[in-house]
């Protein structure tokens, strides 16, 4: 078909500038930290460390302290207040909605016109230049695009500055090349009730015909349930025969792969990787045979690495360079961006599996995490909504620790809370649990968007066991002793279901 015949060759076109940075990726880092700098010397934080002065990554280094968004927020604060000129040149009109602090509940990342086009955009098109380079005789613009995205509903301010998803900003300023293939349409994409955004969206689509489908995971797999049961079909395949490519990202998707197979059981599916956050686009997979990602080099984003074994935030003394990085070390990833993060400790880790060209897997967060669901709960949130609801409902406990838990049939889980205290108080733990659910969702804005209506996530399950639960694995694992911890958050089960098997054991004891 034309169109195709022309989306083949001009996606194409990328392939050129993909292979250098693949093959000279630090002549590319070079040239987009000159290009940042540049850029952004006149600009406040630009002026206040002197970017004008700084001849070489040494100097960078020197004159630009580490950040997180707790430091970065003031200049943040400004942007959105409707100051221009602060991070990055010019007004900074968009911010993206992101995962809390430890202090906050909800992030505010800039995005600029730079950053939505040449970053997030252009890893996605380099993507599907990959794709087609791949997979020959490709015939992706004959058919519609799928795109799953988060929560969408853009908050306009009074200083015409706008607050939402990612995925909004994306779908509000797609070209009309890519619009026009894109379904369902934009009122229903940007809908921010989840329950009926999904019944929408399988009625929109379902006799559509699909050959791309991008989003996370898990509400990937609750759209696809949706489809089947209004349908009838069952599988996938049966109601998208030309569907072939699924473009996912943002969490794992091991735990989900034998629903995904279920659902697709044609041998022809592909499955695509790609590391997109609200932060930047950062990589892609571009080999057939691994899931392995491709560093983007050459997207106004420039790198550079703390060893988490040194790592202590911003503290950490160790800042390596892309060209010093080697591989099976897990790095917490430090980012400048044309989005105004200014060495930008994202809170991710990676672990190279190659160099020249670098090639990654994304292995965790900076701190304990749980993020099996994509709502990126960390340490301080499980603390503090236990700690309001045990003090609220007059519970003592001794010790605790959450992992999620899966349901292969729904293709979808929750938490698990594994709870030590001094009784079972049957008419307090109702109260109790509703209340930790409660809390989190008022402490983390992912666990609450994922929350909504147990489509995403399910009710967390409590398991109350002995006392010495804890202590007995401790001992097991000889780390008795006041210098070891008892992990909080766990992203698997593997700590979670040791405890359970020795409070089992003990139950069974005379």
């Amino acid at each position: 078909m034309p169109f195709n015949a022309v989306f083949s060759h001009i996606i194409r076109k990328r392939l050129p500038r993909i292979r250098n940075y693949s093959s000279e990726p630090i002549e590319c880092q070079k040239s987009v930290l000159k290009h940042l700098l540049n850029k952004s010397q006149n600009t406040s934080f630009g002026l206040e460390h002197q970017f004008s002065n700084i001849q070489s990554k040494n100097n960078f280094k020197t004159q630009v302290p580490l950040s997180n968004y707790d430091s970065l927020y003031p200049y943040i604060k400004r942007q959105i207040e409707g100051e221009e000129n602060v991070l990055w040149p010019g007004k900074t009109s968009w911010f993206a909605k992101s995962s809390g602090t430890t202090a906050n509940s909800s992030k505010l990342l800039p995005i600029t016109v730079d950053s939505l086009y040449e970053n997030h955009y252009a890893g996605g098109k380099d993507l599907l230049a990959i794709y087609y380079e791949n997979h020959s005789n490709r015939k992706l613009y004959n058919a519609k695009h799928l795109i799953i995205g988060g929560s969408t509903q853009i908050n306009t301010l009074t200083n015409n500055t706008s607050i939402g998803d990612l995925s909004a900003f994306i779908v509000e300023n797609l070209p009309w090349w890519t619009e026009i293939r894109r379904t369902p349409k934009r009122e229903i994409a940007l809908m921010n009730n989840w329950e009926e955004k999904l019944n929408q969206m399988a009625h929109a689509t379902i006799e559509e015909n699909i050959c791309i489908v991008a989003g996370l995971p898990s509400w990937t797999l609750v759209l696809f349930q949706r489809v089947l049961d209004i349908s009838g079909k069952e599988n996938i395949h049966e109601v998208w025969p030309n569907l072939e490519l699924y473009i996912h990202g943002g969490m794992n998707i091991s735990p989900y792969q034998k629903a995904f197979e279920k659902m697709l059981p044609n041998t022809n599916m592909n499955y695509v990787q790609a590391y997109n956050s609200s932060e930047g686009y950062f990589g892609l997979q571009d080999q057939k045979e691994s899931s392995d990602m491709l560093l983007l080099t050459d997207a106004q984003v420039f790198y550079e690495f703390i060893p988490m074994d040194g790592f202590n935030e911003l503290e950490s003394t160790q800042v390596i360079d892309l060209e010093e990085v080697k591989t099976g070390i897990e790095y917490a990833i430090v980012l400048t961006t044309s989005a105004g993060l200014w060495r930008y400790i994202i809170g991710d880790t990676i672990r190279f599996t190659s160099i020249l060209p670098y090639r990654f897997q994304v292995t965790g967060r900076t701190t304990h995490f749980i993020n099996a669901f994509g709502e990126k709960t960390i340490i301080s949130h499980v603390e503090r909504a236990l700690s309001k609801a045990a003090n609220e409902n007059d519970i003592l406990i001794f010790d605790f620790t959450v992992a999620p838990y899966f349901e292969d049939s729904r293709g979808s889980g929750g938490h698990q809370w594994l709870i030590a205290i001094d009784s079972k108080q049957d008419n307090h733990l109702n109260k109790f649990e509703d209340a930790i659910d409660a809390n989190m969702k008022s402490l983390n804005v992912d666990y609450d968007g994922k929350r909504k209506g147990s489509i995403n996530m399910m009710t967390p399950k409590f398991t109350y066991v002995q006392k010495d639960v804890f202590e007995l694995w401790l001992k097991k694992k000889n780390k008795l002793g006041g210098q070891h911890k008892i992990p909080r958050v766990q992203n698997d089960r593997i700590f979670i279901e040791e405890l359970i098997e020795i409070e089992n054991k003990a139950s069974r004891l005379p």
